[in-house]
């Protein structure tokens, strides 16, 4: 039976050439049965839960989880279940869509920025500031809208100094406690338009579909280059990036946790401890209440 899940194999490298059609949408399952998978995830979560009340009583880190990915990869399935043992006190979930009026009107990583998690607990951003230069790379007309002085047109030199900007921005948080950990799910265009049909077929799914999603799927190969560029140019050893494959979903929650657990469990986090004088105090509180 499989035990060891090695979520590090699908860690993106600083300063590597990320190139998606090398790196696997399906890969040999982590998970021998479905029982088998249960089992693993159970224990995943029961770590989870663990390395999160550390988290919360230590009170000096905060973790933040990124999820970007193509419609129908998973992120809302993959938060459901390895999220699923987290205390919902020490746990924060931002969903980001379209930016305001107000968010047009402040830098980019503003709104976002907002929603940082406090030390202690987790945060998870399910897409986050990434769109910018994703979805706008692809629809570069949008960066008109945001009306950036001195702006005449997106090209190389404007994507590099977003990507500069992320850059130093994660590293300022890492720098002051926040560890970020980013997951791209790797769906394949054969899988997702498996997917897309069956939130058509099934009338409990039909909520699920836009045409929207149609369109964007169009530009598959614009998406596919803007996320190689922007996870190449943002992947750190403070902040990496996961390129996890995600036509198997159970297989994708799985190598997830176990990221998520890595990243914990490298902070060493330990409960606080109290000085003589505290303990004296208790356990005197404690003999007063065992009277």
């Amino acid at each position: 039976m499989k035990t060891k899940i090695d979520a590090d194999r699908f860690r993106v490298r600083q300063g590597s050439r990320l190139r998606l059609t090398r790196c696997p949408t399906d890969v040999a399952p982590v998970y021998d049965s479905k029982d088998h998978y249960g089992e693993l995830l159970e224990r995943q979560v029961d770590q989870l839960s663990e390395l999160q009340e550390r988290l919360y009583a230590a009170d000096s880190y905060a973790l933040l989880l990124i999820f970007q990915a193509m419609d129908a990869a998973g992120k809302d399935g993959v938060l459901k279940h390895v999220m699923s043992g987290i205390n919902p006190q020490g746990c924060q979930v931002f969903s980001f869509k379209h930016p305001s009026a107000t968010d047009l009107d402040h830098d980019f990583l503003w709104r976002t920025t907002t929603c940082l998690p406090e030390r202690g607990r987790i945060g998870i951003f399910n897409r986050s500031y990434y769109e910018e230069v994703l979805v706008v790379r692809v629809h570069p007309n949008l960066v008109r809208g945001q009306r950036i002085p001195g702006f005449t047109t997106a090209r190389g030199p404007f994507w590099k100094d977003r990507y500069q900007s992320i850059v130093d921005f994660e590293r300022h948080l890492g720098r002051n406690g926040t560890r970020i950990v980013k997951f791209y799910l790797h769906l394949s265009k054969k899988e997702q338009r498996k997917r897309l049909l069956a939130r058509i077929e099934d009338s409990d799914k039909n909520w699920k579909f836009s045409v929207g999603d149609l369109e964007e799927r169009r530009l598959w190969r614009q998406y596919m280059a803007a996320y190689e560029a922007c996870m190449s140019a943002t992947s750190t050893a403070e902040a990496p990036w996961y390129a996890v494959p995600a036509d198997d979903k159970k297989n994708a929650r799985l190598i997830v946790s176990q990221a998520i657990i890595d990243a914990l469990t490298s902070l060493k986090l330990t409960y606080p401890e109290l000085d003589a004088a505290a303990r004296r105090q208790l356990k005197e509180i404690g003999r007063q209440l065992a009277k």
